[in-house]
């Protein structure tokens, strides 16, 4: 989880008031198209979901402004304890929509683009609430940014990340902000320089995700993890660090520190006091 989470709510105030406007309520008709995301919220945890599979969950403006939305609404709500991004389609998030970076468009649409995109990555990580990721498929380029600006990613064993910008000429430096923050310099740069797609135990040994598990586990794992909420966490690592030091190697450990000597480990789960 990415820092403490008191300190988000400093810029909050701010936040509210450049995003006022967006947290109005929107109808769409049977005729009208798709929201580019949906949410959903139940029982304190708020669902986003991408909603573009035939566009591989590109994060065009469009979906990056529609995200926007829906992580600041109500997102001071006591109601609200933590958000879940997932998305339809076997592509998490193919990163930006390379048919919105062509001349035709201009600069200043581009500095629109990757000023929102930057926005919703700090958002992210700035807001009271943890946010987890959900991930089933493929995520890339500033999809991959997005997994990495969670606090949590729970994810399938057949996902995949990777930063191919360099492959069609545009290197993926502002994914690199995120990513180079969650793994270490040498694993951001070979995926950087590369493009090579690793996988999720690869991404779970360098810190990019938190959890790899069987796709059937994935909805039941992330939920789990978001009604624990955090207090419930720290009450059962509390726990654990309690029992451990109940434990004899627990207790021969810290003597061995005190008394400046290595320990001696039984490697036995033999109590040391009740």
């Amino acid at each position: 989880m990415a820092g403490c989470f008191l300190p988000r709510a400093a810029g909050l105030f701010q936040l509210r008031r450049t995003t006022t406007l967006l947290t109005g309520t929107r109808f769409y008709r049977g005729t009208e198209p798709e929201p580019p995301t949906l949410k959903q919220q139940s029982d304190g945890i708020r669902r986003i979901i991408l909603n573009n599979p035939k566009k591989r969950n590109a994060l065009s403006l469009s979906m990056l402004e529609s995200l926007r939305e829906n992580l600041v609404t109500d997102v001071d709500s006591d109601d609200l304890r933590v958000i879940i991004i997932s998305a339809k389609g076997p592509v998490f998030s193919s990163g930006h929509d390379l048919k919105e970076l062509t001349s035709a468009q201009g600069r200043e649409y581009h500095t629109k683009v990757f000023h929102t995109c930057a926005e919703v990555m700090s958002l992210i990580q700035d807001i009271p609430v943890p946010v987890v990721a959900m991930v089933n498929g493929v995520a890339t380029a500033a999809g991959c940014q997005l997994v990495a600006s969670c606090d949590i990613a729970v994810v399938t064993e057949q996902s995949t990340f990777a930063t191919p910008g360099v492959n069609v000429g545009l290197f993926c430096s502002t994914p690199a902000v995120a990513i180079g923050r969650a793994v270490p310099r040498k694993v951001a740069m070979e995926m950087l320089l590369t493009g090579t797609p690793i996988s999720a135990h690869d991404a779970l040994l360098h810190g990019l995700v938190s959890k790899v598990v069987p796709e059937e586990r994935l909805e039941e794992e992330t939920l789990a993890i978001a009604r624990r909420g955090r207090d419930a966490a720290y009450a059962t690592a509390s726990k654990v660090m309690v029992d451990n030091l109940a434990l004899s190697d627990g207790q021969e450990g810290i003597r061995a520190f005190i008394e400046k000597r290595k320990p001696v480990w039984s490697h036995k789960a033999e109590p040391a006091h009740d």
